[in-house]
């Protein structure tokens, strides 16, 4: 097995076989696992949000702790109003998209980058806040555990990933026992406790009678900020209008009735926890060896097995709840790339068709906040609920505007009831913010304007590229065979210079020459291709530096619209990634090369093992089937369709393989309409491995490498800032990977170099 293939199979171990894009509909959730995939965040906020309240109003002392309740209902209210808003939501906007999309078509670019700029450092924040309080609920049970506090939670950090690059369906179907065995251990804990307190008396709490000494007196500011802490049970609310699209079929009342179930679980037991905590008394403390939860479960089961059953129950949801972020993270990032706010990669789906690049930067960005933050809840929740309040409120915003531009039936309920919303939640938004500002909030509130920032110009990258590609001035002549001229770089004379000679000379280009750097290399040269004159350089630097030098010679002295072709010939001892490692020298060689203003870039490799000794390498083959690879209509690939030309093909087509139905289709009538007079060919690629995908057509053509030849045009585009490279999907990158060990294949690598842009 090769290396490549052992990779492959390690991958199908982890997370499972690959399916094809055909199978989306089987992993759409039903409502009973959507709910502790979309919801375990909300949810779970119950394990803390209490506590929340009582560690501020424990800064009064005791006296303010009956406080805990009003509180809690005024926080009830709020969390219904944005519930019942949201179900508004996903049944007008059944495609997911959730605030962002609602702000951006209603109320403009910028209020929708704000709403989207808030919800993924929320997200984040979501997963290094459950993660920690999930590894705090395990050490309240473990004290023993605390000093490795960090470990445990990036593993657990790991775990939920890996869940999660397996697929919504499966990652729902592993989360859902612990977030319905949270849901019901805490109705077990709340009705057996508020039973005791009916008929023997309430239990009292271990933390009972607890001193506090108070640092602070209790005025309107103290209260507003308990308050203000207690909205973290509104977290993740939004999660459901964010992946309505996830859902089964009626997507948006299957949303809406899953938020509902939410809204109402999560309600009923954090007044039920909040009204609980004070009969029984309960103290929190930032020095408590327990949660507020825990101490109200050991109160009322007398630490038996009941209270570990919560207690694993509780931990379990909380770390879990991370997973309300790994869905909607992923999936706001690929409609913001979608819309060109970010990296195209974003876009595309994993093996599992799960937004996989977005599901790995969230788990790395996310432990670098436990990390950070050394894995301390006090501190990353001092974090939180800013970006919510701001999604929030931008989205029942955006949806008054909505519902007063269609104004169907009922039109005036629904806007008093999302103005409403928008009101209350703007509201609490400033609450959060005056009253955590200096406890952290800044932090969030400096980030998100940064992050707009960064998807502004993004959008300006893609957008000046796009103008580049289709300016008129930049649009390419056409070239015939006559206008190529070719160069052989030997570095030694072997059986990849024979074919690379033999290659050349089907060609014919208007020049063709050798270059060396070694004097010994000549004769032997001579012997092999006498009609091809050969240069012996001298090396002035680096490898890279001196070719580059002797082709800006050669290009200076060549007409401006003639194509020039550095052809590497590559020897391969064995295939898999350990025979590409082990020639780093000559892949830095070529990625060098695509730099260079006017010179192509061929590759002619060939394995030892497909040498025939008594075949002549050097033959020149009767068939050469040149492709072109397509991503779009525009001046790069005319471009590279003029060089094609130049190769003198047997047979000459564009091929693209589509990923998105709705872009390859547009591709389609753009091609026409262009009436570029060459065959497209849209192919599908079920598995979204263009690599994978490109060797199997390329397989009809039979290449032996002798007589029949593919030679694969790519088209590339050289950013002048490597900051801009990574905006650009590496399509052509993974292709060669795929293409350098296939027998018979070549492949030319054609820049298009971009100008400077306004993010410059």
């Amino acid at each position: 097995m090769t290396d490549l293939g052992k990779t492959q199979a390690l991958k199908r171990i982890f997370l499972g076989r690959t399916m094809a894009t055909g199978e989306l509909e089987h992993t759409l959730l039903p409502k009973i696992l959507a709910l502790p995939v979309f919801s375990s965040d909300p949810l779970s906020s119950n394990a803390y949000a209490t506590q929340e309240i009582m560690l501020v109003l424990a800064l009064v002392g005791a006296s303010a702790l009956h406080l805990v309740v009003p509180i809690a209902f005024f926080v009830a209210i709020l969390l219904g109003t944005v519930v019942v808003s949201y179900r508004q939501t996903v049944r007008a906007y059944p495609n997911g998209g959730g605030a962002y999309i609602v702000a951006h078509e209603n109320l403009g670019m910028y209020p929708g980058l704000l709403a989207a700029a808030a919800l993924l450092i929320d997200y984040v924040l979501t997963v290094s806040v459950s993660i920690t309080a999930g590894v705090d609920a395990i050490v309240s049970a473990s004290p023993g555990l605390s000093d490795i506090k960090i470990p445990i939670a990036i593993g657990f950090v790991a775990f939920v990933t890996l869940a999660n690059l397996r697929g919504a369906k499966e990652s729902g179907t592993i989360f859902a026992i612990p977030t319905y065995g949270f849901v019901l251990s805490i109705y077990i804990m709340l009705g057996s406790g508020f039973a005791k307190c009916l008929t023997s008396g309430c239990p009292v709490a271990d933390s009972a009678g607890t001193p506090l000494e108070s640092t602070q007196a209790l005025g309107l500011f103290l209260v507003l900020r308990a308050f203000a802490a207690g909205t973290t049970a509104l977290t993740g609310v939004e999660a459901i209008s964010n992946g309505v699209p996830a859902f089964r079929f009626p997507q948006s009342r299957n949303a809406a009735t899953t938020l509902g179930m939410m809204g109402a679980m999560s309600i009923s037991m954090f007044i039920g926890i909040s009204v609980l905590a004070n009969r029984m008394q309960v103290v929190a403390t930032e020095e408590m060896e327990r949660t507020v939860v825990a101490d109200i479960a050991h109160g009322v089961f007398g630490g038996g097995l009941m209270f570990y059953v919560v207690q694993i129950m509780t931990a379990g949801i909380l770390i879990l709840a991370a997973n309300t972020a790994y869905q909607d993270f992923p999936r706001l990032s690929s409609i913001l790339a979608q819309d060109r706010f970010m990296p195209r990669q974003l876009i595309n789906r994993g093996d599992r068709l799960v937004f996989s690049n977005g599901v790995l930067i969230l788990a790395v960005l996310a432990s670098m906040l436990i990390v950070i933050f050394d894995a301390n809840l006090t501190k990353l929740i001092q974090l939180y609920l800013v970006g919510v309040f701001i999604s929030f409120t931008l989205s029942q915003s955006g949806m008054v505007v909505h519902w007063r531009k269609t104004r169907e039936p009922g039109w005036q309920r629904k806007v008093f009831i999302n103005g409403y919303g928008a009101t209350f939640t703007a509201i609490t938004f400033f609450v959060v913010s005056i009253t955590k500002f200096s406890h952290g909030a800044w932090i969030v509130l400096t980030a998100i304007p940064l992050l707009i920032l960064l998807m502004r110009s993004i959008h300006t990258h893609y957008t000046d590229v796009a103008r580049q590609l289709a300016h008129p001035e930049r649009r390419p002549v056409d070239r015939r065979p006559g206008n190529q001229h070719m160069v052989i770089l030997v570095t030694t004379v072997d059986a990849a210079a024979a074919r690379a000679v033999g290659y050349v000379r089907a060609v014919r280009p208007r020049e063709m020459t050798a270059l060396t750097f070694d004097k010994g290399h000549a004769a032997a040269w001579k012997r092999l291709a006498p009609d091809i004159p050969v240069t012996v350089g001298s090396m002035d630097g680096s490898l890279s530096e001196t070719v580059k030098a002797h082709l800006r010679e050669k290009r200076a002295g060549m007409p401006p619209d003639d194509f020039l072709t550095i052809v590497v010939p590559e020897l391969l001892e064995r295939t898999g990634l350990v025979e590409i490692l082990r020639r780093p020298r000559m892949h830095r060689l070529k990625a060098s090369l695509l730099g260079e203003v006017g010179v192509q870039v061929m590759d002619v490799p060939i394995l030892r093992d497909e040498i025939d000794p008594d075949a002549d390498e050097a033959v020149e083959p009767a068939r050469n089937f040149v492709i072109v690879m397509v991503a779009g209509v525009h001046n790069a690939t005319l471009q590279a369709i003029e060089y094609a030309e130049t190769l003198r093909p047997t047979d000459l087509r564009a091929v693209s393989f589509g990923l998105v139905p709705e872009e390859t289709e547009q591709l389609g009538d753009n091609w026409i309409e262009a009436r570029i007079p060459v065959p497209l060919e849209l192919q599908d690629s079920p598995f979204r491995d263009i690599g994978r995908s490109l060797v199997n057509y390329i397989e009809r053509f039979e290449p032996d490498g002798v007589r029949r030849m593919v030679t694969i045009v790519l088209p590339e585009f050289v950013v002048q800032r490597m900051r801009h490279q990574v905006l650009h999907g590496q399509t052509a990158l993974l292709a060669k990977r795929h293409l350098l060990f296939q027998r018979g294949v070549v492949v030319a690598s054609v820049p298009y170099h971009l100008g400077p842009d306004s993010t410059d």
